[in-house]
């Protein structure tokens, strides 16, 4: 039976840093970079554990500036 996986794209020039994906993830896949402001100024999210992604979505629909798509990967 296939595995069924997600993988997270980030608009991050479009980020706001408001943490909301950062809550909704059931699995800790998102969280807010430490490192780097992107050109606006603001700590965007980025995928830090794309392996645990279990494809639900709930990051992309709680975003309010839609920033978010999650696609679903069948693994064999």
């Amino acid at each position: 039976m296939a595995k069924i996986r997600g993988a997270v794209v980030i608009d991050q020039d479009r980020c706001k840093g408001c943490r909301l994906c950062v809550v909704a993830c059931p699995t800790q896949t998102l969280a807010l970079s430490t490192t780097s402001v992107n050109h606006r100024g603001y700590a965007f999210s980025e995928d830090v554990n794309p392996d645990a992604c279990i494809g639900c979505s709930s990051c992309a629909q709680v975003c309010p500036d839609g920033c978010i798509t999650v696609y679903k990967i069948r693994e064999e």
